[in-house]
C-alpha cells in the first residue's frame, strides 16, 4: 500500500497515503472444498475474513451518501452466499479468488482485496491453519 512516515523522519520523506479499508472478520461458512474423498461430499467449515482497500473521498460529511463508500453487506455476501451455491472448490485458494473476483465485480472503488481463510476442520488445539490471498485490481 502506501509509504508511511517513520518517527523522526525529516523533510523529503513521502507522506503517508490516506486509505479506507472495509473489514469483516471471522465469518464461519460451510463450503464445498477439499481434495480428499472424505472432504468432497460434505461442506467444510471455514473461518473467513475480508479486507477491502477502497478509493476514498477527500472527506466524509456526517450526512454523506452510501455511494461514497461500500455497503458492508456486499462483503458479507461475497464471503457467504456467493460461495455456498453448490460449487465445489478443490482448493481454499480458489474460494479466496472467487470472493476477490466477486468484490471486484461489485464495485469499481475496490482497489485491493485480502481474504484470509482458516480451515476449522484441521484445528485441534486452537491453531489457525489456512491461507491469505491478496490481489490488486488489474
Amino acid at each position: 500500500m502506501g509509504q508511511s512516515i517513520q518517527p523522526g523522519a525529516g523533510a523529503g520523506t513521502p507522506p503517508m497515503d490516506d486509505m479506507l479499508v472495509l473489514e469483516i472478520d471471522d465469518l464461519e461458512v460451510d463450503v464445498l472444498t477439499g481434495i480428499y474423498s472424505e472432504e468432497t461430499h460434505l461442506p467444510q467449515p471455514l473461518r473467513i475474513s475480508v479486507r477491502v482497500l477502497l478509493t476514498h473521498a477527500e472527506h466524509y460529511a456526517p450526512d454523506g451518501p452510501l455511494n461514497l463508500t461500500k455497503n458492508y453487506m456486499d462483503l458479507k455476501h461475497a464471503a457467504t452466499t456467493a460461495i455456498t451455491r453448490g460449487q465445489h472448490f478443490t482448493l481454499v485458494e480458489a474460494v479466496a479468488d472467487h470472493i476477490i473476483d466477486t468484490i471486484f465485480l461489485q464495485d469499481r472503488k475496490a482497489r485491493h482485496v485480502t481474504v484470509k481463510i482458516i480451515k476449522l476442520a484441521l484445528t485441534e488445539k486452537s491453531e489457525k491453519i489456512g491461507i491469505t490471498l491478496a490481489r490488486w485490481r488489474k
